[in-house]
């Protein structure tokens, strides 16, 4: 059992697990050079175009918190990774949200032209699903709960998770929606991911179903108030600090909390999203500090 952490110990454990993912990164996608050399400058490119690597870190910890060990699932983490890259590198698209800028640096497409974009995003996608298999040369991990967690992140990636969240999405453009079809929206296009995130470490680093149940309600909680407050920052946040162009939801007519709830209302939302994320992880002990911090840092975010 671990004791609790103060607040500058948890950045500290953060930005090291930000260092072994990035350095795994590294380690697992081809060098620049490689042929076809194209695509493999575009994949680095975006990946190391200054993500927060909050993904796999949920995945590293979600592990810790039910007593695994996070080193023997930095292929699975990476993996998320590349799959959240992925679904932005397809969403800035001109077909999609037709953005210009991800995290201060000019979109994929607007660098590699749109067929190279196209192209790397699925590279990363077929990529992603190799190294979540890796996890099955780990000794302490059994091929059994690799195949599981291969077949929960398919689900979350698909049409029934992240896309088929962003398919309501697009079809909800310049329409009036209801409560419902918003928390569809975000539920599936934010939450799906995040949740497959922590389930792959709780499920890889050995957790009791009672202890993967309670990291998938702080999951789907902690979704929420991400992609709440995502929506706030596209309203109040700066371009230097998000690194893309903002106001961008309200000029394309997009389903978000703001537009549906107010800005007031969807803080206060996010409040609660959070305070219910924290409940979830009552009966954790310190070992789940580095997520409580995550959750109440949501909640003050700039980027």
């Amino acid at each position: 059992m671990r004791n609790s952490m103060n607040k500058e110990d948890l950045k500290r454990e953060i930005n090291d697990k930000v260092r072994s993912i990035d350095e795994a990164l590294e380690k697992y996608l081809p060098g620049g050079e490689e042929i076809p050399s194209e695509i493999h400058r575009s994949m680095r490119y975006s990946i190391f175009a200054g993500g927060k690597r909050l993904r796999p870190v949920l995945c590293l910890t979600a592990a810790e918190a039910v007593g695994g060990d996070s080193s023997s699932l930095l292929p699975a983490a990476c993996a998320l990774e590349l799959i959240h890259t992925y679904s932005l590198i397809h969403d800035d698209l001109p077909a999609m949200d037709n953005d210009d800028f991800r995290r201060g640096k000019p979109t994929n497409h607007k660098v590699y032209g749109e067929a190279m974009a196209i192209l790397t995003g699925d590279a990363l996608l077929t990529m992603a699903f190799g190294l979540i298999a890796e996890c099955s040369t780990s000794g302490d991990i059994t091929p059994e709960t690799v195949i599981r967690v291969i077949r929960e992140v398919s689900a979350a990636a698909g049409s029934q998770g992240m896309i088929g969240g962003q398919v309501v999405d697009i079809l909800s453009e310049n329409k009036s929606v209801d409560q419902d079809r918003l928390k569809y929206i975000h539920d599936h296009k934010t939450g799906a991911l995040f949740k497959a995130s922590i389930r792959t470490g709780a499920l890889l680093g050995r957790g009791s179903e009672e202890q993967v149940e309670s990291l998938s309600i702080f999951a789907e909680n902690l979704g929420l108030a991400f992609q709440i407050t995502d929506d706030i920052l596209d309203i109040e946040g700066e371009f230097q600090k998000i690194g893309k162009t903002l106001g961008s939801d309200e000029r394309k007519h997009k389903c978000t909390y703001p537009a549906v709830f107010g800005l007031q209302e969807s803080k206060a939302l996010a409040g609660k999203a959070v305070e219910r994320a924290l409940l979830s992880l009552r009966d954790f002990d310190g070992r789940a500090d580095v997520l409580r911090y995550i959750a109440k840092y949501l909640l003050d975010r700039d980027r």
